[in-house]
């Protein structure tokens, strides 16, 4: 990759551009916890060619939630369940409002 590559995807939420160090500061928890995170399969880091663990913007975003749950009070394995059931349940209702919108457009259907 380039520097300009790397320029182009500056923006790009699932470019994996953080290492767990940086991670871990800009969450303001540990390494341990976002191991943690991977345990439970909330996320998956990409490795560097060095093995390294990086993350990327949409990773810590899952992350942050966990965290606030985990602050919380609710137990790791947990917290990392409820995100992705929230995640499934907001891809479930994106999926219904584009269902809904290409029904209303089609029209009134008649039955035979």
């Amino acid at each position: 990759m380039t520097a300009g590559d790397s320029h182009d995807r500056i923006d790009d939420d699932d470019y994996p551009a953080y290492t767990m160090g940086r991670a871990a500061e800009m969450l303001g928890t540990t390494q341990g916890f976002l191991r943690a995170t991977g345990e439970a399969r909330l996320i998956t880091p990409l490795r560097s060619a060095g093995g390294h663990r990086r993350y990327s913007r949409y990773q810590l975003r899952i992350a942050a939630r966990a965290r606030e749950l985990v602050d919380g009070g609710t137990p790791i394995e947990a917290a990392c369940r409820i995100v992705v059931l929230e995640d499934q349940l907001e891809e479930a209702q994106r999926i219904n409002t584009e269902y809904r919108r290409a029904v209303e457009s089609a029209g009134p259907t008649t039955l035979a």
